[in-house]
């Protein structure tokens, strides 16, 4: 059976380097619990891969990466996103529409 994917996780970073790190940080982590090939294209992301992730990260790209162990695929993936101000909201009776987001979950 098929399982749709799921977000276990995320990270706000203000720096290319920052979300470069975290990802690095995650697959040295899990690297040593990877089968051969797996683990080899996890190295070989840390080490070949890291200056064309920080460039296209610098040029506001999207970037991913993907690790597959058996029957499980890790995707890491990263979306520059511009995060402005929020208004003032004190006083201010907000929008009817505000209340019907719901916050989806997965499980």
């Amino acid at each position: 059976m098929r399982k749709a994917p799921a977000l276990f996780g995320y990270c706000d970073a203000y720096f290319a380097v920052e979300v470069d790190n975290w990802v690095a940080t995650i697959l040295r982590t899990i690297s040593p619990a990877l089968d051969a090939a797996a683990c080899a294209g996890a190295w070989e992301r840390l080490y070949d891969h890291r200056t064309d992730t920080r460039r296209a990260l610098l040029r506001r790209e999207p970037w991913t990466v993907s690790i597959t162990h058996v029957s499980t695929r890790i995707t890491w993936t990263v979306r520059p996103v511009l995060f402005l101000p929020l208004a003032h909201r004190q006083g201010v009776e907000l929008p009817m529409c505000t209340y019907d987001f719901k916050l989806a979950r997965t499980e």
